[in-house]
């Protein structure tokens, strides 16, 4: 009997950066499967649609064979039992991140017992980065290309000129 890992890598996404893309790649090597669950409902302001959000994800990952996109929304370990994944995947960058995540993985296990944690350090050169300084640098019109795929930097670009037309046009200034 073939046994399959299948791992769960959860987030909002909004956008998509190398960072995400480094763990992202990182656990597709360590596991049979991968699925990036983009998901549908945060309780913070997002940028992007969830379906502009999960095209950007998934042109970012079209060239992983066995990794794959999906939306969810409630509970993560709801999903992840709903879709047999065994682990649940997560990057850390700070210590900040850590104490977050050791809390989520206490509840997490309390609610789905079977389901484990893997925490993937980030890289060296991502450790600063996040979505929220990322679109705080494209709505100043920042260089975009090392922190996010080009794709990813249109986008940006794309949603920050709308969103300062809109304003130009309402006579708002930014």
């Amino acid at each position: 009997m073939i046994i399959m890992t299948i791992a769960f890598y959860p987030g909002s996404f909004d956008p998509i950066t190398h960072g995400h893309l480094d763990i992202i790649k990182r656990a597709s090597s360590l596991f049979d499967e991968l699925i990036i669950g983009v998901y549908d409902r945060p309780e913070k302001q997002l940028l992007f649609s969830t379906p502009e959000r999960v095209e950007m994800v998934k042109q970012a990952v079209a060239d992983l064979p066995n990794v794959r996109v999906e939306t969810y929304s409630g509970l993560t370990v709801d999903f992840a039992r709903q879709i047999k994944a065994k682990v649940l995947v997560r990057g850390l960058r700070m210590s900040s991140d850590f104490e977050r995540e050791f809390e989520m993985a206490m509840m997490s296990k309390k609610l789905n017992p079977n389901l484990e944690l893997v925490c993937l350090m980030a890289s060296l050169q991502y450790q600063f980065l996040s979505s929220s300084l990322l679109k705080e640098v494209a709505k100043l019109g920042g260089c975009l290309e090392d922190f996010v795929p080009d794709h990813v930097a249109q986008a940006l670009r794309n949603k920050f000129s709308q969103e300062l037309t809109e304003s130009q046009r309402k006579g708002v200034l930014l």
